[in-house]
């Protein structure tokens, strides 16, 4: 098994492919792929530091909250145990808070995957509740200026944060589900603007998710498997 593997059936899914009987859904399948409308909403709060290394009394910032799509890969190993990549591109506006009220303090591109280790739980007929852990590394880029900070350029450290996570899947049909996810992410970094002022930013994201899912085997598409075990 390959993340490229799992990347192209989520494109096969995502076509409609997946549909047809070389792929056909199967809720006891090994592969899960599910679309999302997600809400990050960053618990954010920094520590500001004035050129020269002394602290802004006061002063903080925040990050704002954001509607975006993503996808999820699931692989199980075994009907209760799975591993979970979520993935997505978004862009967030930084803004000062407490003494830097108001201050445009720049944005920034992100790219933050979560690699999570799931537990499945499988007594519940169609509703299948899970939880995980794992982490999420957050990889920021194409940051803007500051025009509050005379227009300074705003550099911020990619970083690695600890996420749980809980969720459950609701059977609707051939191999669909609907789904509903929240992940709380910690997660600290550091920012620089080139005019010397820097902080400590803790992230935090909250991540809420609904989405559609479908499930199905991989072997479909890429070969059977020697042997063939139920993962429901």
């Amino acid at each position: 098994m390959t993340w490229f593997k799992m990347a192209a059936a989520a494109a096969l899914v995502a076509s409609g492919v997946a549909v047809t009987p070389v792929a056909a859904g199967d809720y006891s399948g090994d592969f899960l792929v599910r679309l999302q409308g997600t809400v990050v909403a960053p618990d954010a709060s920094a520590d500001v530091f004035l050129p020269g290394g002394a602290p802004l009394v006061g002063g903080d910032a925040d990050v704002s909250t954001e509607v975006i799509p993503t996808l999820t890969l699931t692989y199980f190993f075994n009907k209760n145990i799975a591993a979970e990549l979520f993935c997505c591109f978004a862009k967030f506006d930084v803004d000062g808070e407490g003494a830097l009220a108001g201050a445009d303090l720049g944005d920034t591109w992100v790219f933050p995957p979560i690699l999570t280790l799931q537990y499945h739980f499988d007594s519940m007929g169609g509703f299948k509740p899970y939880v995980g852990a794992g982490v999420q590394y957050m990889a920021f880029f194409s940051e803007g200026n500051s025009p509050t900070l005379g227009g300074a350029a705003l550099d911020i450290d990619n970083a690695f944060g600890f996420a749980l996570q809980a969720g459950f899947d609701m059977e609707v049909g051939q191999g669909w589900y609907l789904n509903a996810d929240v992940k709380k992410v910690w997660l600290d970094t550091e920012a620089t603007w080139a005019n010397g002022v820097t902080a400590d930013v803790d992230v935090d994201p909250w991540i809420f998710s609904v989405g559609l899912g479908y499930r199905f085997n991989l072997s479909d598409i890429f070969g059977a498997r020697q042997e063939e075990v139920s993962l429901k």
